[in-house]
């Protein structure tokens, strides 16, 4: 027989972070994340989600075993000003047993019965910028710090549950040297000269820092079309600077600005923290900082992780302004290998815009959707 008890305490909550530490234990491709972070991610006084989300922590036990976990989450700004009446759920992992699966859902079902909402969508995070899907191929790849990894047996428990495919998701990755300079160096002159714009490079974290609000307002103006979209508060801001930030190589963040130095564009790429995190196992001390340090300076492959262009500049060529300026500062750090973090399937306009690097998609995920 399951039995779940609601995480609440800070020890609790713990030992929920914990779970998929002994669950992949064996895995060389489970990457872990930090325990702490994690954690602060969970603190209602600490991550500012909570202001427009509730959110319920749940343990499962077999035979006073911890076997499974998952949180159930209600986005307020999406039910209530967007009228998505969804019950999200996410950190959902479970050993192969569909007895547990089939209990936590039922759980987070019976919620989202309670606050009558109409259909169930997972895994999913708090916010546009939290972890998303399910993976679904691509299992033999190791997994990324804004990536869940799972094994390939959570796809059978979601379909044998009655859960049906709601968003798909790619991930592709390109050699660095595809990106041939010929593609956009000319288009890049063009583009500046014709409307005005120009780059801005930085060399400190605290360079970037003032300019990270508009950054933000730029990314909600960029998404919300998107059907899943829910904008990012000012308070989400603050915490997202602190958060994000200052993982970032400086180097790796771009600005586009026009004549009245006003942010039209950006990007975001991080060094990739996989095998860094690997070996810190979940803790920054004693020699944790040291692995993600390195990483942070040296390591040779990169993940873009955000692309922001304004609605009025899209499709204009403004995407060879932000290469043009990857290819200088990757040629400089002999970077090798890019990745991408997960787009939805259906983004043609994404798939237009790498298309000439050759990228290969190496993951797919999805989301999974039941009605009430």
């Amino acid at each position: 027989m399951v039995t779940l008890k609601e995480a609440i305490s800070k020890a609790e909550l713990k030992e929920f972070v914990k779970f998929p530490f002994s669950l992949y234990k064996d895995s060389p491709y489970w990457v872990p994340p930090l325990i702490e972070d994690e954690l602060s991610s969970f603190d209602r006084d600490e991550n500012p989600a909570f202001k427009n989300a509730s959110a319920w922590f749940f343990l499962a036990y077999k035979d006073s075993k911890l076997v499974g976990r998952v949180v159930a989450i209600i986005n307020h700004l999406e039910v209530d000003d967007q009228n998505v009446k969804k019950m999200r759920f996410g950190w959902f992992d479970f050993i192969d047993d569909t007895e547990v699966s089939e209990t936590l859902l039922n759980k987070v079902a019976e919620i989202g019965a309670e606050h009558n909402l109409e259909f169930m969508e997972g895994p999913v995070g708090f916010s546009n910028l939290d972890k998303v899907g399910v993976l679904t191929d691509g299992f033999d790849q190791p997994g990324s710090m804004v990536t869940w990894y799972n094994d390939a047996y959570y796809i059978n428990h979601y379909e044998r549950l009655g859960f049906v495919k709601e968003k798909g998701y790619v991930e592709n990755k390109f050699p660095a040297k595809n990106a041939d300079p010929a593609l956009f160096t000319k288009l890049n002159g063009l583009v500046k000269r014709r409307y005005g714009l120009r780059e801005i490079n930085f060399k400190k974290t605290s360079e970037v820092l003032p300019l990270v609000d508009q950054m933000f307002d730029l990314f909600n103006q960029t998404y919300s079309k998107l059907s899943s979209f829910v904008p990012i508060t000012d308070v989400q801001k603050e915490y997202f600077k602190k958060k994000y930030i200052t993982f970032i190589n400086p180097e790796y963040i771009k600005f586009i600005v026009d004549k009245e130095d006003s942010l039209i564009a950006f990007a975001i790429v991080m060094p990739s923290f996989s095998n860094a995190l690997q070996k810190a196992k979940g803790k920054l001390f004693p020699f944790g900082f040291l692995h993600l340090l390195r990483a942070k300076k040296y390591n040779k492959d990169v993940v873009f992780y955000l692309i922001g262009i304004h609605p009025e500049y899209q499709n204009k060529g403004v995407t060879a302004i932000i290469f043009n300026e990857y290819y200088k500062t990757f040629n400089k750090r002999g970077i090798e290998m890019c990745y991408r973090t997960p787009e939805l399937e259906d983004n043609i306009a994404i798939r237009q815009m790498w298309k000439h690097f050759d990228p290969k998609i190496y993951k797919r995920r999805c989301t999974y959707k039941k009605n009430l």
